[in-house]
């Protein structure tokens, strides 16, 4: 697996919806997944990755950003679209950051 190279001069968000992006790409491309165009308004159900492809996304992450978001929700909440996906991680980047 290829190690992400992230600005840390960069805002947190940017680095976030990079890093986020990275491993969406990097994750398709080792599961021999054909990866939608990523977009905001992508249906993360239509993206062409499965539940294993997120399993190794968000394991990715969480080695790579030190967050978990999922482990902070009190509801069980997935998001929907590609852009959700990105705003997850980047409110936890700002509660670990507070």
């Amino acid at each position: 697996m290829n190690e992400t190279v992230i600005d840390t001069r960069a805002p947190a968000t940017d680095r976030v919806r990079r890093a986020v992006t990275v491993a969406f790409e990097a994750t398709a491309a080792s599961q021999t997944r054909t990866l939608a165009p990523l977009a905001d308004d992508l249906v993360l159900v239509d993206s062409g990755l499965d539940s294993l492809c997120f399993a190794i996304i968000v394991a990715q992450l969480e080695d790579e950003l030190g967050l978990d978001p999922f482990s902070d929700l009190d509801d069980a909440f997935f998001p929907v679209c590609f852009a959700e996906f990105v705003q997850l991680y980047e409110a936890a980047a700002q509660r670990q950051a507070d």
